[in-house]
């Protein structure tokens, strides 16, 4: 077994979704960063499923860093209370600090910022920069449709191998919490 994950950076959504289990999730995710002395990155803002999980890890005694940007916290996201936050200039600085930050990552359901941010990492993965590992939550059979294009880009040539890349589904957050004490 390897060393014990410090650090993992959340990605999700700035919205809820339109399924009360995302939220649950988020919570659950949250509370297990927290007890489990794990600190927690994440985009820094205290709405949809980003605030959920920041402020289940501070209840449960969390330490939380948020990395936001000038941008969006004057437009629109409210940096949230009780994070560390740090304020970098561009959504690329942004990026690159929360991976900066991190020892490895958890996707939960979210939209385009999500699929960006996930996306990177792998590109990453791809040509070799980080091997840290990403942890999917597939919460609702959320992600089976990057999956399946995951899959449908291998079988057309586009992605060479799948051990080019760290990645760990789980379909409840039992197995996900499994995972990354194992890992």
């Amino acid at each position: 077994m390897s060393k014990k994950l410090k650090s993992i950076a959340v990605y999700c959504g700035h919205q809820f979704g339109t399924n009360p289990v995302f939220a649950r999730d988020a919570v659950t995710v949250g509370e297990f960063l927290g007890q489990n002395d794990i600190h927690m990155v994440f985009g820094g803002g205290d709405v949809g499923l980003m605030g959920t999980v920041a402020t289940a890890a501070l209840d449960a005694g969390g330490r939380v860093v948020g990395v936001s940007t000038r941008n969006v916290i004057e437009k629109q996201e409210p940096v949230h209370t009780g994070v560390e936050v740090e304020i970098v200039d561009g959504v690329n600085e942004r990026k690159q600090k929360m991976i900066e930050l991190s020892d490895a990552f958890i996707i939960l359901p979210g939209g385009i910022g999500t699929l960006n941010e996930l996306t990177d990492i792998m590109t990453m993965q791809q040509i070799g920069e980080s091997k840290k590992p990403l942890f999917f939550l597939n919460t609702s059979g959320f992600w089976i449709p990057f999956v399946r294009l995951f899959i449908h880009m291998q079988k057309n040539g586009f992605i060479e191998s799948i051990h080019d890349y760290n990645i760990h589904g789980a379909n409840t957050t039992k197995e996900l919490f499994k995972k990354i004490l194992e890992y």
